[in-house]
């Protein structure tokens, strides 16, 4: 797949994330929370995908923070699984950090372009 380092992350913790949820709600039977996390990691790529065809600076910025907010989510959702063992605390650990280099990536752009409009 091209694109950035951001959206090809993004697609691949959806991805994970599917088959996590899968897991989750064919062995677990588990559906409320598996169903907020695939809407969280979905969106977070669904709008880098979207930031790619923004009208303009402004409205790059504003997908991407909501990128941001949903990665964070996504972040809120894998730990509150781990912590109630529905996942293993090793595979909550390694998508939150999944998650975590996903938010510094998005922070590091949204600062940068939000700089950028500040300067212009």
């Amino acid at each position: 797949m091209k694109g950035s380092v951001v959206q090809n992350k993004s697609f691949d913790f959806a991805v994970e994330t599917i088959k996590i949820c899968q897991y989750l709600t064919e062995e677990r039977h588990e559906f409320n929370l598996s169903k907020q996390l695939v809407r969280s990691s979905t969106s977070n790529g669904a709008n880098i995908r979207e930031a790619r065809r923004a009208q303009s600076t402004a409205d790059f910025v504003a997908k991407m923070s909501i990128s941001l907010k949903e990665a964070e989510e996504s972040r809120y959702w894998y730990e509150l699984l781990a912590a109630s063992d529905y996942i293993t605390s090793e595979q909550g650990e390694r998508m939150v950090l999944q998650c975590d280099e996903i938010v510094k990536m998005l922070s590091s752009i949204v600062k940068t372009m939000r700089d950028k409009l500040q300067n212009s």
